[in-house]
């Protein structure tokens, strides 16, 4: 996982309020009189860390599953053009020069800038595959060959027309802030919890309670990294999209 500069500042941000926050306990209740409750303090913790473990990994899993199911629609949509180019060598001219023109400038669009509109946060354009639709609507098949490759152009394209309405809905989904609230205070509750056990070793505590908010914090960012698919450091490539335009470049000779 790629890590940027804001992703390390906020872990060190949690690593230091985690020690903060216990350096401040010691004052407040001092180690010797929280040693006495640490029967009662370690099942409670416990069970806070149980739970929190559960619902973390579950939506890291799930988050994992959409970029994982993101990526596999982006390769079906670059698969659907690639056949369309072919399929096309079977159709009449003009028509087979214009469609395998237009899948050509589809891959490139969509390589040069929708990757990146998608990684601004923007909404793409839902007008790209049209002309693909006019021009093979308008081819007038002459023979059972001719007849048969329209027919799978035109099943390829609604392939394509629905791959990519697909990924524009997956290129806007994300958690519900809800779940991150969720997400949120259980991390700061059960780093929390572990400062309230009771140890005369300050220095053991500090580490113990540094590595609990550390691994919390690198979980959260892998979990608002990869949960969107074509934003951030983590992120869905077009490498697909670049094999296709590669593949229509050589099977026409280019």
């Amino acid at each position: 996982m790629q890590t940027t500069f804001a992703d390390i500042v906020v872990i060190v941000a949690c690593i230091a309020s985690g020690v903060l926050l216990l350096y401040v306990l010691q004052f407040i209740w001092r180690p010797s009189s929280r040693s006495g409750h640490n029967d009662v303090i370690g099942p409670n913790v416990g069970v806070i860390g149980t739970t929190y473990a559960v619902l973390i990994a579950f939506m890291l899993s799930n988050v994992w599953t959409n970029f994982r199911a993101a990526e596999s629609n982006a390769e079906q949509e670059s698969n659907s053009l690639v056949n369309i180019f072919r399929v096309a060598k079977t159709l009449p001219e003009p028509g087979r020069t214009q469609i395998q023109q237009l899948a050509r400038d589809y891959a490139t669009r969509v390589v040069d800038q929708e990757w990146r509109d998608m990684d601004a946060g923007m909404a793409l354009p839902v007008g790209l595959p049209r002309p693909l639709w006019d021009a093979v609507s308008q081819i007038q098949p002459r023979s059972t060959t001719e007849q048969i490759g329209m027919d799978q152009a035109l099943s390829e394209l609604r392939n394509l027309t629905e791959h990519r309405r697909i990924r524009q809905m997956q290129s806007r989904s994300r958690l519900p802030p809800l779940l991150w609230a969720v997400l949120i205070v259980g991390a700061i509750v059960t780093v929390v919890a572990s400062c309230l056990f009771g140890v005369e070793n300050f220095k053991l505590h500090m580490v113990q309670v540094s590595f609990l908010s550390f691994l919390l914090a690198l979980v959260l960012i892998a979990i608002d990294d990869v949960d969107s698919p074509f934003q951030g450091p983590v992120h869905v490539s077009p490498d697909g999209f670049r094999y296709a335009m590669e593949t229509m470049d050589r099977e026409s000779g280019k």
